[in-house]
């Protein structure tokens, strides 16, 4: 069975169809950072599993609902782009 893909579609494989693999790999580095940063600085299990929940839900969140169906890498890479030039540029002729 032969599959016709159009010239503009944009296959891209992704982790449980969800999230592709770089925003993953992305969201695995800053979620061990936080559980690194939470084990030096705190002792109670309790106050270690609020925080960690606290401040890793929303990026995986906001890496799973996407903007506009980017990727959380393109999406902070623009955003720097815009913080280091701030032009905006709505039409290129």
């Amino acid at each position: 069975m032969k599959f016709i893909f159009p010239q503009n579609y944009k296959f891209t494989t992704k982790v449980l169809g969800i999230i592709d693999y770089q925003t993953a790999i992305l969201n695995l580095i800053w979620d061990g950072l936080i559980f690194l940063i939470l084990n030096i600085i705190f002792k109670s299990l309790n106050i270690k599993i609020f925080l960690f929940i606290i401040s890793a839900f929303p990026m995986l969140i906001f890496s799973i609902i996407g903007i506009n169906g980017d990727n959380l890498i393109n999406v902070i890479i623009y955003m720097l782009k815009f913080l280091i030039k701030p032009k905006l540029l709505f039409y290129s002729k």
